[in-house]
């Protein structure tokens, strides 16, 4: 199959979407499928002037027999090639619906919004990350069912990870991962008011994420455990790959993220894969992923429900043994990225 895959430029951010899409280009490659990738220039998803140019070029450049996949990020600037959209049975991948993104102004939100109630339904295929997304398009953006396929993201096979020291943690005390951008959507700021109230307790937090999104949320959450009295406790290591992600993950007792909505979370999954408990909070599809016993779920938005189930899994080393067995079984059950790969490429051809 010959694929024109328009997304935001630049594909190798690590942001969970872009990861998504970087991950089914790489196997459908390998599968010898041909993949024409146009990382469209410009600001995303609020598409000014040189985003919508870019789409323009892609989606005249596109070779005629080559089946039209768009990143969702992009739509807006496709906004009005909408119509040839529609005649090219193009499919668009929605991670989450633009106008969901917590923290937006009310009238940028509402033009995401009414973009894809536009659109999305007029499309011969939308294809989304969780069946979490799949009811949302269908009851607030008017999609029709029959027309969504969800196609969750793989997770690759990883170590167990072994905790700071045997899961009960070492002198500096438990230790509490967090991984996802500086950003609002992922409540790390929820987070730490959480934290700074198990003043009694042993734990470390760190948190990795870029913060190149929002540098000014990045400033006031890097200020906040100096506000709080925990500046001791917490530490932000910035974007993070390979060798030291992975013993990062090695070392956690618990993964937490406080988000406040997500069209998945792969990181959440990541942590089950590695047989680490997690405490999360329910925005979008994140809660959906915790298997029972794995983990908690708490209220978006609430450090004070968040704080009282973190304190019982710090507390106890013997309830953070068997969620992290919750979880590793869990973790088992997860998809891969072959497979699912697979699944999308069947919902192009039909």
């Amino acid at each position: 199959m010959r694929i024109a895959f328009c997304i935001p430029a630049p594909l190798d951010q690590l942001t969970g979407a872009q990861v998504y899409n970087r991950r089914l280009i790489a196997e459908w490659r390998a599968a010898g499928h041909e993949v024409i990738t146009y990382a469209l220039a410009g600001t995303h998803p609020c598409a000014d002037a040189a985003a919508r140019q870019a789409a323009r070029e892609a989606w005249h450049a596109m070779p005629p027999d080559a089946m039209p996949l768009l990143d969702n990020l992009t739509l807006p600037a496709f906004d009005d090639l909408a119509d040839a959209l529609v005649t090219r049975h193009a499919v668009v991948l929605n991670h989450h619906p633009l106008g969901l993104e917590p923290g937006l102004d009310a009238d940028i939100a509402a033009a995401l919004i009414a973009i894809e109630q536009r659109i999305l339904p007029r499309l011969r295929r939308v294809v989304v990350t969780s069946d979490t997304t799949a009811a949302t398009l269908s009851r607030q953006f008017g999609v029709d069912p029959a027309r969504i396929t969800s196609i969750v993201p793989g997770t690759d096979d990883a170590p167990r990870s072994i905790g700071s020291f045997g899961r009960g943690g070492d002198r500096s005390g438990v230790h509490v991962l967090s991984i996802g951008s500086l950003i609002p959507r992922k409540g790390h700021d929820v987070l730490m008011r959480a934290m700074a109230r198990l003043f009694d307790l042993e734990w470390h937090l760190t948190i990795a994420g870029s913060e190149r999104l929002d540098p000014g949320h990045a400033a006031m959450l890097k200020a906040l455990p100096a506000e709080l009295g925990i500046a001791h406790h917490v530490r932000f290591m910035g974007e993070m790959t390979g060798e030291p992600l992975a013993a990062l993950w090695n070392s956690a007792d618990l993964f937490a993220l406080a988000t406040r909505y997500e069209g998945y979370g792969m990181v959440i999954a990541e942590a089950l894969k590695r047989g680490v408990p997690v405490a999360v909070c329910n925005g979008g599809a994140a809660g959906a992923l915790v298997a029972p016993g794995s983990g908690v779920v708490c209220p978006v938005g609430d450090p004070d429900q968040l704080s009282k189930a973190l304190r019982r899994m710090l507390f106890d080393p013997r309830l953070r043994a068997d969620m992290a067995q919750a979880a590793w079984q869990a973790g088992r059950a997860l998809p891969g990225w072959h497979n699912q790969a697979e699944a999308f490429i069947r919902v192009l051809a039909q």
